[in-house]
């Protein structure tokens, strides 16, 4: 355990789900993925989401109780199932068909979540959990708060329209692209930059956000703050697969920026770790933060 992240109280929001792989079904979504990486840092997380009244409910939940992550805003739906991805692997990537519509489509306001959401540090959101109208609703009136507000671009067309990536861009003061994304955003938005900087900048201009993050794979990560650029290299490792890679990435940052540690260090953290992620299987596998912390000493 880090020291002090444990009194850190964090609200990832959106969807939680059983990824269908080829060897069996993993627990995953972006949201939950951060929140049991933030967990293993020893930051109080609460995952604010729903699941349905099934047999696949009732696991996701027993499994999430059991990483020690706040379920008092993980809903119950009688009407709608438990959401499932079908996951395909091409070699380490993998690619998504993503069932619609299921219980996360549905998160309701909960007047009771709001006090605990105002006095956390962090909320945590991406873009996929408002490709339905009840939970984008949900999600804007949730935004109206005073944390860091954390946006995970996590792109996954056809969900995301202009408008709607404009208005979550705009809530946000941390955000996490990878370089297609970015060049992507860039141009959806009306920009025509072909360096990264540019984009950054046309970006930070236009929506008024503080502070960027490229993730690019085995290349390493850029981190944009206060008109300054940090680098990180990555390195070639043995990949398992890449699930979750970049959520471990997103909550190593998000550890890192909580304890004020200097910015080039946060990225060099954030890389490391999800480069530790992708040797191992699936979006949250089992490990032990010394584990990382070896990995991350030979890494750089």
């Amino acid at each position: 355990m880090d020291n002090q992240t444990d009194i850190l109280p964090a609200i990832c929001f959106g969807e939680v789900l059983w990824d269908m792989l080829p060897e069996g079904p993993q627990p995953g979504g972006a949201p939950l993925n951060v929140a049991y990486h933030l967990k293993r840092r020893g930051i109080k997380t609460n995952i604010f989401s729903k699941i349905g009244n099934d047999l696949q409910g009732h696991q996701l939940l027993s499994l999430i109780r059991s990483w020690g992550l706040g379920t008092d805003f993980l809903q119950v739906d009688t009407r709608y199932p438990t959401s499932q991805v079908l996951a395909k692997m091409n070699g380490t990537e993998v690619s998504y068909e993503i069932v619609s519509p299921v219980a996360w489509d549905f998160i309701e306001q909960m007047e009771a979540a709001r006090p605990l959401i105002n006095s956390s540090t962090y909320f945590i959101y991406g873009s996929l959990a408002s490709r339905n109208e009840f939970t984008r609703s949900t999600l804007f009136d949730l935004l109206e708060n005073d944390c860091i507000k954390v946006f995970d671009i996590n792109l996954r067309p056809p969900f995301v329209s202009r408008d709607l990536l404009g208005a979550l861009l705009t809530k946000a003061d941390i955000v996490k692209f990878n370089q297609a994304e970015l060049e992507m955003v860039q141009s959806v938005f009306g920009g025509s930059f072909s360096n990264e900087a540019s984009q950054i900048r046309f970006i930070q201009d236009k929506f008024h956000v503080q502070e960027i993050i490229v993730t690019k794979g085995e290349f390493g990560a850029s981190y944009y703050k206060n008109h300054q650029i940090y680098n990180a290299c990555g390195r070639e490792v043995k990949v398992q697969d890449t699930i979750g890679s970049g959520d471990s990435f997103l909550a190593a940052f998000i550890a890192g920026h909580f304890l004020n540690k200097e910015p080039r260090q946060i990225i060099k953290d954030a890389v490391a770790m999800g480069a530790f992620i992708a040797t191992k299987k699936g979006g949250c596998p089992d490990y032990q933060i010394q584990e990382y912390r070896e990995f991350n000493s030979k890494m750089f």
